[in-house]
Formats: structure tokens, C-alpha cells, sequence
């Protein structure tokens, strides 16, 4: 089918957006016409076997002992679905006065898994709210003049035209319908930019990802026969699966690929099972619910798993059953790496897909390979050994990061933020082992004519197949250091991303004082409050104002002489002793060093932090950076932790350096003169 005939298909769907003006807001229009084309699709799919089907349910509907719809699935075969009525968009259009009660009639005998579908577009609700329109008649009409059968049938007898040799001539098959439905969910994001995001992934985006994610595997992808499976966790409207189905089936048309997948918003999740069913696919591996508390998929494995999650979401509604899992399963669950903050559950879907990763075999076969759309946040976010470190760790040690590809900005319908692409993989190649592609495609990309809500840029095919090249290279190339890199691809160890958090301190320096404020600051203080009486105290001190000692030994011998001539006891223990240095004890680099059972006491202001490579020996590091600056400086190897990231931006950061003074002074006075000449014309 050309694609002028899927648009002119798609054309007459749409156009009952004329019929709905006024009654419905643009952003409503999916809602009647999707349910509508899915149902008018199932109709000309079942008019085969819709004989057969009503037979086999005259013949057993009364029966009590034995399942009806196994035999009604079997008279309807190769179809996953049925309905059991006499009905037809056509029988129920020809009755104006009872369209309603006919049509949900109709919707009502298809079986189970059809109803649910229809049921989550809210479509009981849709027809009542045509009928109370008057529009009903109408729309059915449409929708029932509407061809979307399989089959080409002759306009006059109805019966299926043959070709040559026998075989019924196609008319819109099920990958054709694909597009024509694809079309039409492109049309309902475009009216409603406020959501396109949530329901649409670009085209030209999912067909880069998908690229990315198959491209190694094509030659066992060309195996006569060959059966994958794909897997997608936030589903969406299933533009993901039905891409990499296309990915495999055009590459090798003798593969059979099965597609899985779950979504939390009901009204996405019916999109997704819609295609499923238009396109032969069994509609029941669309589950619908929370993929981190309620996994639709619990146990299995799949051969590919690709997502575009959304971004920046928090977890809070499945905390109780997230942290559960983590805390009762640890690795054995899906969560055991880590839990990342609570307002961004990105990495809980990637530990979750990386859970179903098949294992490979020791002949090097099996294995899955993963790709997920992220922010730039999962890169960094979360200091060392925080949950989002601890995952980044656990993915790195387990060698199991491909890649990262950073896209332009401006790339998706509900963001303008820069967008990555995370390939994973439990069967890397054998010159990749070890190694993580870093490859930067922000500038490639094309400015739009019309923006779509945030998306003003997109992806050329000449572009996707650069940036698919420029990977695949990489990823040979990768154990080869003699060999050339492109510029924005780098090529790194998974040990570069990791780094030791260490502490540097340095002694607490201390001169002693009595002034104003210190009598001030005693009367404020309650550990000394609770060790003595505070007014008399201060009395005791008001003789040493403006007196200083270089030595804490010095000061507390004029202090505890001076409380003795006052006649007030020294209190014993550590608190009052801290609570006097903290008050009289004054900061001071040429002061005297505090000591804690013989050792320099660490100064806590001048505390400081820095990430150290991972290989590197961090005593050489303090050395060569930071005692030339600080020669009293240490290193407390107790507070070392352990962080991975990956700062992408700085590995591809290259240096501008400004413009010189001279330039910016002329074109400052050249904009000057050009205002003052402005001026002089206002003023003649």
C-alpha cells in the first residue's frame, strides 16, 4: 500500500473531526475516532469466520461444563478475538432511531479481550455522548463506508477477489493498518500538545533507537525463521514495539517477532492493545498496570528491551512495594542495586528491564540487549555511594553499559531538554569487553518548518544512518587504540566513570581571647548553663576582657584562676571544657593545633572534598594537589567512599576562549556611534 493510500485511509477517519466540531474539543477527537477505526478494523477482520462464530455459539452457549470461548476462538482462528452477535457498523447504521442501544449491543458480544480494549477508550461513554449530540447516526455512517478489510472484495457481490494464481489479492493488511493507525495516533498527539509526549514518541527518534539496539545482531537476525522477542515497560502507544517489529521483519520478512509490553495510563494502554490486535499481535502481552508494583511480566526474559520512560517522575504511590523488594529480595529482585532519589524513578526502570535480560550461554549465544531513553540526570545525579552511584557502579562492575548517545535538544513533542540514548548488553563483543562507547550526536539534527509543541528539531535519514554508523564503528574499533576516532565518539574503560570521594582535612587552629562578644556568647550557651551558674560566671570572667593567650593550657590556667578568686568551682567533665573552647577558642592559621588524644584535631570549616580516579593512588594525588597548597593537609581514609558517573558534557567539552578586549571595545563603539546617529536623526 502506498502511502498516499494509508493517508487517504486516515484522511476518511479523520474527517468525522468535521462531524464532531463544536461538540468535542480538538483534543477530544481521538477519543471517538480511534475507538472507531479499531472497531470498523475488527469488524472487516471477522468477516470470514463471523458465520462459523455464531454457529459454534448457538451450538454451545448453553453449556455449563465446558469453556464456550476456547471453541469460539477455535471458529474464529487464526483470530485471537470474536463477537457473536449479527450485528455490523452497516445493520446498526440502518436503524437511526436505535443506533445506541444497537452499538453497544455490538460492542457487548465481541469477546473479552476486544471488550476490555474498547471499554478503556471509555467508549460507552463516547456513544451515550454522540447519541445525547445527535452526531451517532452520523459518525457510524462514516466509519461503516470506511475499507479497512484485509482482503480486496468486488464493490458488486462482495466476494474476494483472486489473483492469478489463486490467492485473495491484499487490500490493507495488518502492517499496512499499523500505519494507518500510526497516522491517526500522530494526528491525536499534534491536536493535543499539552500530552504528546506521553502518548508519541517521534518516529525518526524511535527509528534511531531501535537502530542502535538491533544493529549488531543482524546477522543472526537474517537465520531463516528466526523468533525474538521485545519488551517495552512504559509502552506508551506501542510506537516502540511496532518499529522494531518492522526493524527485524524487513530485514529477514521470515521472522516472527513477538512484542510485549505494559502502561499505567489506561487510555495509552488501549492505543497499544488496539495495534496489537490490528495487527495479528495477542493483545494480551499489553498488560496494563505499574510496572514496579504490579510487573505484568513477572519472570520473564526477553531478547530486546527498549523504553522511553518519563522523565523526572516520581515514585512516591509504589514506595512501599518498591522498598519492599529491595530490602526482602536484595539482588535476587529487580531493585538489589540501588533505590535512586524518590522523585525520579529512571533508574528503577532500567534496573527492572535489565531483570529480564535473557543470560547468555557459554557458547556465547543468548543474552538481550536493552536501550532506553533518559535526561541527562541518571549521568550524575547522586553523590557517592548514593543509590543512583550504587546503580551506575552495579551496571559498570557487571559490564553491561554499550553506550551512551547524547541527542539534540528540541527532539521530543513534551520536552525541549537534551535527551541520551543508554544501550545496554550481557553479550558484548569480545573487542568491547571492558569498554563503554560515549558517542555525541547533539548537532545532529534539522531545524522543523511548523514546531509540535517542544519538538522544533528532528533526525534526517541521512543522520540516523550517520549516527548508526558512527556506533558501529565504535564498537569494532573499540579494542584497537591505533585506530582513528571521530571526534564526538570516545571510546572509554568502565573503570574512567568511577572515582573515590576522599576527605581532606586540616588541623583546627585556635587562639584564645576574652572580649565582649565572648561574654555575650557565654551567656548563650547552655552546656555552659547546665554545668554552672552562668551570671556568676560571667563575673568571674569580666577581669580577663581584652586579654589573649597563644596556648589553650595558658588560657584554661588564667580562666580556672580567675573562677577560683570568684569563687566558682570548674566543672567537670568534656561538655563544659568544649562548650568554653568553642566560646573563648578563637580560629587562627598561626594558632596553636588542637590535639585529640595526640593527634591533629581536624578543623571542620576548612573541611574538603575531592573526587579522586578511581586507579589512581589517592595519597600521590594529595601530594601532587594539594600539599604544595596546603602542607598540613590529610587525608581521613575512613570517610573515603566509593561513586561512579558519567559526565558526558565535560568529555566533550572543548575549549573557546574569549574574544580579545580590542574586538569587543570596537564593536562597542561602533554600536555607539550607530545609537548616537539614531539619536541625531530623532532630535532633527
Amino acid at each position: 500500500m502506498s502511502t498516499s493510500r494509508h493517508t487517504e485511509l486516515a484522511n476518511h477517519a479523520w474527517s468525522v473531526a468535521d462531524l464532531l466540531r463544536g461538540d468535542y474539543k480538538q483534543s477530544d477527537y481521538g477519543k471517538v475516532i480511534l475507538p472507531f477505526t479499531v472497531l470498523r478494523r475488527l469488524e472487516c477482520v471477522l468477516a470470514p469466520t463471523r458465520e462459523k462464530v455464531r454457529e459454534a455459539h448457538e451450538r454451545f452457549k448453553d453449556r455449563d461444563d465446558i469453556d464456550v470461548s476456547r471453541f469460539l476462538l477455535r471458529a474464529a482462528a487464526p483470530h485471537r478475538f470474536y463477537n457473536v452477535s449479527g450485528y455490523t457498523l452497516k445493520t446498526v447504521a440502518s436503524d437511526p432511531g436505535q443506533t445506541a442501544k444497537h452499538l453497544l449491543a455490538y460492542i457487548g458480544a465481541f469477546s473479552v479481550n476486544a471488550q476490555e480494549v474498547l471499554h478503556r477508550y471509555e467508549f460507552p461513554q463516547q456513544i451515550r455522548r454522540l447519541d445525547a449530540a445527535n452526531l451517532l447516526y452520523k459518525v457510524v455512517a462514516r466509519f461503516a463506508d470506511l475499507d479497512l478489510d484485509p482482503v480486496r472484495r468486488d464493490p458488486r457481490t462482495g466476494e474476494v477477489v483472486l489473483d492469478e494464481r489463486g490467492q485473495p489479492v491484499a487490500n490493507v493488511s495488518n502492517h499496512q493498518m499499523g500505519y494507518v493507525f500510526e497516522e491517526l495516533i500522530r494526528r491525536f498527539a499534534e491536536q493535543s500538545n499539552e500530552t504528546a509526549g506521553e502518548h508519541f514518541t517521534p518516529r525518526e527518534v524511535i527509528e534511531l533507537m531501535v537502530n542502535l539496539l538491533v544493529a549488531p545482531d543482524h546477522d543472526a537476525l537474517s537465520v531463516p525463521g528466526v523468533v525474538r522477542t521485545v519488551m517495552d515497560p512504559a509502552c506508551g502507544t506501542g510506537g516502540m514495539l511496532s518499529a522494531a517489529e518492522e526493524h527485524i521483519t524487513a530485514h529477514n520478512p521470515h521472522a516472527t517477532v513477538e512484542v510485549f509490553g505494559q502502561e499505567l495510563n489506561p487510555e495509552s494502554w488501549a492505543i497499544c492493545r488496539s495495534d496489537m490486535l490490528i495487527k495479528g499481535q495477542d493483545p494480551e502481552n499489553i498488560k496494563f498496570g505499574n510496572s514496579f508494583s504490579d510487573d505484568g511480566h513477572r519472570g520473564a526474559r526477553f531478547d530486546y528491551l527498549l523504553a522511553n520512560p518519563p522523565f523526572g517522575v516520581e515514585w512516591k504511590k509504589v514506595k512501599d512495594e518498591v522498598e519492599a523488594e529491595h530490602e526482602r529480595l536484595g539482588e535476587s529482585g529487580r531493585f538489589g542495586a540501588g533505590l535512586p532519589r524518590i522523585n525520579d524513578g529512571s533508574l528503577l526502570f532500567l534496573q527492572h528491564m535489565i531483570s529480564k535480560m535473557k543470560q547468555p550461554t557459554a557458547d556465547g549465544k543468548g543474552g538481550s540487549r536493552v536501550a532506553i531513553v533518559f535526561n541527562g540526570s541518571p549521568l550524575f545525579t547522586g553523590a557517592a555511594e548514593s543509590g543512583e552511584s550504587r546503580i551506575r557502579q552495579w551496571i559498570l562492575e557487571n559490564d553491561l553499559l554499550e553506550g551512551i548517545v547524547a541527542l539534540p535538544d528540541q527532539l521530543f513533542y513534551n520536552t525541549g531538554i537534551s535527551t541520551y540514548f543508554w544501550i545496554l548488553t550481557n553479550r558484548k563483543l569480545p573487542d568491547h569487553k571492558g569498554r563503554v562507547i560515549l558517542l555525541d550526536a547533539r548537532e545532529h539534527f534539522a531545524k522543523m518548518r511548523k514546531s509540535l509543541g517542544d519538538k522544533r528539531k528532528y533526525l534526517t535519514a541521512d543522520q540516523i544512518t550517520e549516527i548508526t554508523r558512527l556506533y558501529g564503528d565504535a564498537l569494532h574499533a573499540a579494542a584497537d587504540p591505533e585506530h582513528p576516532q571521530h571526534a564526538k565518539v570516545k571510546v572509554f574503560a568502565n573503570e574512567d566513570f568511577g572515582y573515590q570521594r576522599i576527605t581532606v582535612e586540616r588541623p583546627l587552629k585556635l587562639r584564645f581571647e576574652v572580649t565582649e562578644e565572648t561574654l555575650t556568647a557565654v551567656r548563650e550557651s547552655k552546656p555552659i548553663a547546665r554545668a554552672l551558674d552562668v551570671p556568676t560566671f560571667v563575673t568571674a570572667l569580666k577581669p580577663l576582657v581584652g586579654r589573649s593567650w597563644e596556648t589553650k593550657r595558658a588560657a584554661w590556667e588564667a580562666v580556672r584562676t580567675a573562677m577560683a578568686e570568684a569563687g566558682v568551682l570548674w566543672p567537670s567533665g568534656a561538655p563544659f571544657q568544649k562548650a568554653l573552647r568553642e566560646t573563648i577558642g578563637v580560629r587562627d592559621p598561626d594558632g596553636e593545633t588542637q590535639l585529640v588524644k595526640g593527634e591533629p584535631e581536624p578543623d571542620t570549616d576548612l573541611r574538603d572534598y575531592e573526587n579522586v580516579p578511581l586507579h589512581e593512588d589517592v595519597e600521590e594525588y594529595l601530594r601532587r594537589e594539594v600539599l604544595p597548597h596546603v602542607p598540613d593537609a590529610w587525608i581521613d581514609h575512613t570517610k573515603t567512599k566509593i561513586g561512579y558517573e558519567i559526565p558526558f558534557t565535560r568529555h566533550f567539552y572543548v575549549y573557546k576562549p574569549p574574544r580579545p578586549l580590542a574586538e569587543i571595545d570596537a564593536e562597542l563603539k561602533a554600536l555607539e556611534a550607530e545609537i548616537q546617529a539614531l539619536l541625531g536623526e530623532v532630535t532633527k
